[in-house]
């Protein structure tokens, strides 16, 4: 069998292509991670009663940015549907 392309630098460049990609998407999972957390936390303290729906939105949510709204809107909402409402 030849492997002659698997040490070719058209090969090694498919493999870098791919690392960057899984280091993106690990660190775009990080940001949604840390801002679902910090969501969670700032509602705690709060004191915004969530439900385990809600729980579960913030928790499975994967885009940073709307994380990001959430996170600004509970910093004045009043109660977990004025975080969540529809802009």
């Amino acid at each position: 069998m030849d492997t002659s392309f698997y040490k070719s630098a058209m090969s090694e460049e498919i493999r870098d292509e791919g690392r960057a990609e899984g280091r993106a998407e690990g660190r775009a999972e990080g940001r949604a991670e840390g801002r679902a957390e910090g969501l969670l936390l700032l509602l705690g303290v709060r004191g915004i009663a969530l439900t385990d729906a809600d729980r579960d939105k913030i928790t499975t949510c994967t885009d940073p940015q709307l994380l990001h709204q959430w996170l600004q809107r509970a910093a004045t909402a009043a109660s977990a549907e004025e975080v969540f409402r529809a802009p």
